[in-house]
């Protein structure tokens, strides 16, 4: 039990209060091996010898989490001595107003009458006269002590009075109220000496006695013992205090159930309601159950909204809406565990479950019965076989990744990409001279494409970083240096451009060093390489060492059974269907394979490899090109191969179900307190966006870069994105949603363009990314569109070719629209995708040179540079006009 996975290495760190660095390097001084990662798990033993000795560390961890505690303590003890000050303060200026407002008018007393004191003594004489002979026949008591002569008993003197009180007629009172009072008093001889000594300490003792006794004697009121109505004497008092003082009666803390029924009877009391009726109480009964019931479901529903129930395929915008906080939030704790995600990524269980305990929530995954049909056997030792690397090459855009592939390739890749820059993960297989293969992924740099770099990064063993000799470490770079760092590969630097005279290669290793990366040549363990991929300086020795990295790790894979990988790219083809790139990372896959991809399945049709030369099976480690998916996977999706095509489609379509009730829940709806912010900005506007894209990757990247343009102000809001051509559905429901069309490589199909000019809905083409994201942000600012605008002014059909040597191809076509002019710019359109883009060498009518020709005319053309024109493709004419500024 002892070896299990216990602990987290990032809860680990913050509890020792030291860096993830320190911990490796320490654990490898020991020989303990541990992925460089927060979300590692390390057993109980690795985190006793890291408490054995960072416990210094986490000692003045607590220490200062203590000191901080007690100046907590201390001014929140000076605060409420302030308050308790103030509100003493206030309570006697409460005072001084209330007896200033409440002053009584005292009344001065009133004379009614005078009393003869001697006629009242007369009586009283005359009684202690006839007692006189009768004390005296009592036995004669023992001489009393001076205690007791100083000390008389409270009770006698509180007695007399009352016992020698007269009874007094009407007319002694009358003729009492005419004689004068006379004082009678006695002269004072002094004090007479008996000769007897007082002893004080008896006397203070006994009125310690007196005074404890008061202290401890306390009136207590009883509602069970009542006073007598006639008690006059003070013994029945004495005996009642002695009696109450014996028989302690202990009470009993009434329930709550008890004090609620006292407070019911005595407010029906109160409203004349003691006769309780049995429908009453029972309707009471029923509102008490219900009020019960409805508690308990309140506090289910609140336990249930904690708990997310996701699949595997939800991305982080979608889990901020369903623990609704921002994206920015949930980014920023993946960055803080080394995690490099953005809004449109997926998270896979691991991280997905680490992020929502940061937030108090649990995850539940929907996704058990459908992974219980998809076994993942473990390999024999004896079957495993060596394999090909899979080296990713990233870094900034125009540093060289590319001419870096193209001369290890020996072909030139990038003449085919729009702008010159890499938009699309290219993915290749090299065999070197010497026999070794590799295979070679090729990421684009542009700022837009994290996702397509963190894919990259996933997939790989070795990443490539390309860093440009005459630049410096971009934020595209270190962005690269991060994923390859998170996905935990070999990093190998190939510092390009060294051809060049503005080249310092030691500048670029200087700031890798303040990275923390040092190169070998600097005495660190990162290898790198100072190349040149235009003239091929130092590639050879670039390759030979990512070949020793490759040694080094020993990658091994089973090519006896099923594939199984990656996807890597998917697109829509008019002639062959969804074409799907995917890499077989282990396993052999064979044609009439049945494969599922994500929430796609179906039966292998054709392999080709990058090249498109057919093949019959795909080895581990090797990209190629299938047909035969019923859809479009998603980049990055694992792709499984199963038995029986039943079992695939059943397991796709229930991905399906659950991806649509995904969609359900994480649809964020608009809120009262999201129309209040509307109204209060006043100009709040949205704008819709239709977006489609040739492949997959693109439109994600795309996607990801223009919600990144909303503001508080202004909000994008992209309804709908998908792979293939502009069809007539994107434009009926951009017209129902007021939205414009943007296209990423691909053109409209059929009467697309007709019903967009009918419903006056804009449908704007792009092939370079930048262009794309410049105008939709003129957009938003107001510049609503750029000055120079395209106008399609014509389209044409190539009806035949004809190969004439020394010149080139030419193109025999049929003006179908418009106009096709001789200076204008033309594309090449082959099913729905731009081919080509470039301009005319020539445009003939028979043998005439023209500057136009007609709709239903043909006319014969050449393209400059470009002879790979079939027949059915079509030629789209176009011209850059300067037309007003509209969305």
């Amino acid at each position: 039990m002892a070896d299990q996975p216990s602990v987290r290495l990032n809860k680990v760190l913050r509890e020792l209060n030291i860096s993830l660095d320190r911990a490796v390097e320490f654990l490898n001084q020991k020989g303990i091996e541990i992925d460089a990662r927060p979300t590692t798990k390390i057993t109980t033993e690795v985190y006793n010898t890291l408490l054995d000795e960072f416990e210094t560390d986490k000692s003045k961890k607590v220490a200062s989490h203590e000191i901080s505690e007690e100046k907590r303590k201390e001014k929140e003890s000076l605060r409420i001595i302030q308050e308790k000050k103030e509100q003493e303060r206030l309570d006697q200026i409460a005072q001084r107003e209330a007896l200033k407002t409440n002053k009584v008018a005292l009344e001065k007393p009133k004379t009614l009458g005078k009393i003869d004191l001697d006629a009242l003594n007369k009586p009283a004489a005359a009684k202690k006269e006839e007692l006189q002979p009768v004390a005296a026949s009592e036995p004669v008591t023992p001489a009393v002590t001076a205690s007791e002569e100083v000390k008389p008993d409270a009770s006698e003197a509180v007695s007399q009075p009352k016992e020698a009180k007269p009874s007094e007629t009407v007319e002694e009172l009358q003729a009492a109220e005419n004689e004068t009072l006379k004082t009678q008093y006695t002269k004072l001889t002094g004090p007479k000496k008996t000769g007897q000594t007082i002893n004080l300490d008896e006397v203070n003792k006994k009125e310690k006695t007196v005074e404890d006794a008061r202290k401890r004697k306390r009136k207590r009121i009883s509602k069970d013992v009542k006073p007598a109505a006639n008690k006059t004497k003070s013994s029945d008092q004495s005996q009642a205090r002695k009696g109450r003082t014996q028989t302690v009666v202990k009470k009993e803390e009434p329930s709550e159930e008890e004090v609620q029924k006292q407070i019911r009877e005595t407010l029906e009391k109160l409203q004349g309601k003691s006769n309780k009726s049995k429908g009453a109480k029972y309707r009471r009964d029923k509102r008490v159950q219900h009020r019960q019931k409805s508690e308990e479901e309140m506090a289910q529903i609140e336990a249930e909204s904690k708990v997310l129930r996701v699949t595997e395929f939800i991305t982080v915008g979608e889990v901020a809406t369903m623990m609704n906080i921002t994206s920015t939030e949930i980014i920023s704790t993946c960055m803080s565990l080394g995690i490099m995600v953005t809004m449109n990524q997926r998270l896979d269980a691991e991280t997905l479950s680490i992020v929502a305990d940061e937030f108090g929530y649990e995850v539940t995954f929907e996704k058990a019965e459908l992974e219980e049909n998809i076994e993942d056997v473990e390999d024999a030792e004896e079957d495993l076989t060596p394999r090909a690397p899979i080296v990713t090459v990233m870094g900034h855009v125009d540093h060289g990744k590319t001419s870096l592939l193209d001369y290890i390739r020996e072909e030139n890749v990038i003449a085919g990409e729009s702008g010159g820059i890499t938009q699309h993960i290219g993915a290749y297989g090299v065999t070197l001279d010497n026999g070794e293969k590799i295979t070679f992924l090729d990421t684009p740099g542009h700022e837009a494409f994290t996702a397509m770099r963190a894919r990259g990064a996933q997939v790989t063993d070795i990443a490539i970083i390309v860093v440009a000799a005459d630049d410096d470490i971009m934020p595209q770079t270190k962005e690269a240096i991060s994923h390859a760092q998170a996905a935990g590969v070999p990093i190998v630097f190939a510092i390009n451009k060294i051809d060049k005279e503005t080249a310092n290669p030691e500048k670029i290793k200087e700031a890798l060093a303040g990275m923390n990366l040092m190169v070998e040549d600097w005495g660190g363990k990162v290898q790198s390489h100072d190349v040149s991929a235009l003239k091929g300086t130092g590639v050879k020795e670039l390759l030979e060492k990512v070949l020793l990295e490759a040694e080094l790790l020993e990658l091994k894979a089973n090519p006896k059974r099923a594939a199984k990988g990656t996807v890597v790219e998917a697109f829509l083809d008019k002639g062959r269907g969804y074409v799907s790139t995917i890499l077989v990372q282990n396993g052999t896959l064979k044609m009439g394979d049945y494969l599922l991809a994500g929430k796609h399945s179906g039966k292998v049709k054709a392999i080709f490899n990058e090249r498109g030369a057919n093949l019959n099976e795909a080895p581990p480690s090797t990209p190629v090109s299938i047909l035969g998916l019923d859809g479009a996977p998603q980049a990055g999706d694992a792709f499984y191969v199963l038995e029986d095509e039943r079992e695939a489609k059943q397991i796709a379509a229930k991905r399906t179900q659950l991806l649509r009730e995904q969609s359900v829940r994480t649809q964020r709806h608009i809120t009262l307190d999201e129309i209040g912010r509307r109204i209060a900005l006043g100009e709040f506007k949205e704008l819709n966006i239709i977006l489609k894209g040739d492949v997959d990757g693109s439109v994600e990247a795309l996607t990801d870069s223009l919600q990144k343009l909303s503001t508080g102000e202004i909000e994008i809001n992209i309804i709908h994105k998908g792979v293939g051509a502009i069809t007539e559905s994107d434009v009926l429901l951009a017209s129902a949603s007021d939205a414009i069309v943007i296209g990423f490589n691909v053109r409209p199909m059929g009467n697309a363009r007709a019903i967009a000019d009918k419903e006056e809905i804009d449908i704007r083409s792009y092939s370079i990314i930048y262009d794309a994201i410049n105008d939709i942000k003129d957009a938003m600012e107001g510049m609503l569109s750029p000055e120079m605008r395209e106008e399609i002014t014509g389209n044409a059909e190539i009806r035949e070719t004809f190969k004439i040597s020394k010149i080139g191809t030419i193109a025999g076509c049929m003006v179908t629209t418009g106009k096709i002019y001789r200076n204008s710019g033309i594309r090449i359109i082959r099913e729905g995708v731009v081919v080509f883009t470039g301009e005319l060498t020539s445009l003939k009518r028979f043998k005439d040179d023209v500057k136009e020709v007609a709709k239903g005319y043909d006319c014969g053309l050449q393209v400059k540079n470009y002879n790979d024109i079939k027949v059915g493709d079509v030629l789209e004419c176009f011209q850059e006009v300067a037309v007003k500024k509209s969305l």
